[in-house]
């Protein structure tokens, strides 16, 4: 169960922010002006605009990579993660420092917090199964003596 909940999570994670960053790296104009912002041509702007947005759809890649991949599972959900929250709590620093947002920018904030909550209590539980497990082999090892 575990397994199939971490690989759930993974591809749901993945996919939301490969289709973000894809959106932001080659549609940055209809992806922006969808929240009402108008990015204009200037080529400087656009680089930075679009430069996030590869990182974001390279991690959407290495996340879903670790959907299939048990050995890189760990690393995508603490990749997962990182995004996710660092997106999050961005946005609010936004919000106390430069006032409320649109609707639907509130809406990704509350989106991306979930996203990394659900990532942070997996791997939180993943680490208690790794902890609680040496002890169990150590009892069953003294018990066999």
């Amino acid at each position: 169960m575990k397994n199939t909940m971490t690989v759930i999570y993974l591809v749901i994670a993945g996919l939301l922010v490969l289709a973000i960053g894809g959106g932001i790296l080659l549609a940055p104009h209809a992806f922006h002006g969808s929240n009402g912002i108008t990015l204009g041509n200037n080529p400087n702007l656009l680089s930075e605009i679009r430069a996030p947005g590869g990182l974001l759809a390279s991690s959407g890649i290495v996340i879903l990579i670790g959907a299939v991949r048990t050995q890189l599972r760990s690393r995508a959900l603490q990749l997962s993660v990182l995004v996710y929250g660092s997106f999050g709590t961005a946005r609010l620093a936004s919000m106390v420092l430069d006032g409320m947002p649109s609707p639907a920018i509130v809406g990704a904030t509350l989106l991306e917090l979930v996203v990394a909550l659900f990532g942070l209590v997996i791997l939180w539980r993943a680490r208690a199964a790794n902890i609680a497990a040496p002890d169990r082999s150590l009892a069953d090892a003294s018990a066999a003596r």
